[in-house]
């Protein structure tokens, strides 16, 4: 009986380039180093996830969510942000920004809330913090990996 579910296409880049995982890492680290939290990243992560179907990384950024004891309600509603109150104004602004530049364009508008909230390294951070699961999500995506 087929289940619809295709196979992995190749093993996982990340783990085949030597050198990768340790660069894409060291990305998300160095974007912690700005002041951002942690778990605000992983939220970010998980929004961008969703965007781009990965479901490797929704189901990993869920779990380090609920693991750091986020809550149910700003864990399973980070898709539809826009609409309940869970969520704090910079938080927001950051979701906006992760959306444009995952979708490659970003506006004076969305660029400008999101500067209202953060300084300039935690801002730098926020978008190499972006980029970063942008990459993760295109190459689990691309090679089809699956939740073990």
């Amino acid at each position: 009986m087929k289940t619809g579910r295709t196979k992995m296409r190749i093993a996982n880049p990340m783990m085949s380039v030597p050198g990768a995982m340790q660069a894409l890492l060291g990305l998300s680290e160095a974007a912690e180093k700005t002041g951002l939290d942690k778990n605000f990243l992983e939220l970010v992560y998980l929004r961008v996830s969703l965007i781009n179907s990965c479901g490797v990384c929704i189901d990993y950024h869920s779990k380090l969510l609920r693991k750091a004891n986020e809550t149910d309600e700003r864990v399973y509603s980070v898709a539809g942000w826009r609409d309940v109150p869970y969520y704090t104004d910079a938080e927001k602004a950051a979701f906006a920004l992760a959306e444009e530049m995952t979708h490659v364009h970003v506006s004076d508008d969305v660029w400008n809330e999101a500067a209202k909230h953060w300084n300039e390294a935690q801002l730098a951070g926020l978008t190499v913090a972006i980029s970063a699961i942008n990459v993760w999500n295109r190459l689990n995506v691309a090679t089809q990996q699956k939740v073990a």
